[in-house]
């Protein structure tokens, strides 16, 4: 992964950008006075996989804990 910060642009930034190598990550998209300014990190295609992952099993475990604590409560 590289942070490259706040970057700024006179054309409004894709939130999300795959290429051949990497996946560039556009946050805090905001309009300024003279163009945007944003958050761009670059992430390898294998780190980002990775990483999304990760994120996909914590959503299902969370998502399983509720369903589960939702039946104790009914019973």
């Amino acid at each position: 992964m590289t942070d490259y910060g706040i970057v700024r642009s006179t054309v409004k930034p894709d939130e999300k950008i795959v290429d051949e190598h990497s996946v560039w990550v556009n946050t805090e998209i905001t309009q300024t006075s003279d163009g945007w300014k944003y958050r761009m990190v670059q992430y390898g295609k294998d780190e980002y996989i990775k990483l999304m992952d990760e994120a996909n099993q914590k959503a299902q475990a969370d998502l399983e804990y509720l369903a589960m604590m939702t039946e104790v409560e009914l019973e």
